[in-house]
């Protein structure tokens, strides 16, 4: 079996709440191969940043507009954005 040449990509995250207070930036770089899917960034964030552990499995991930489940793709053009759930009354 031969191994595909997998190359990566550089996706900016832009975080919200909690998740930005953690991470202690407003906007954050993950290194994801090409072809990736949500739950592969999870993954990405969970090693890439450590304090944000607390948050990852929870997190909402905003494609766009829309909110994307763990098997939605992405890729480097589109705008990704992490919520932590969100509480109150």
């Amino acid at each position: 079996t031969s191994l595909s040449n997998a190359s990566a990509m550089l996706l900016n995250i832009r975080l919200f709440a909690r998740a930005k207070d953690l991470a202690g930036a407003e906007t954050i770089s993950v290194e994801v191969p090409d072809n990736s899917t949500v739950s592969v960034l999870r993954s990405a964030l969970r090693e890439q940043f450590p304090a944000l552990d607390p948050l990852i499995s929870s997190l909402h991930v905003a494609i766009g507009t829309d909110y994307a489940d763990d098997t939605a793709s992405l890729n480097i053009s589109q705008s990704i954005s992490c919520f932590p759930p969100v509480s109150g009354g």
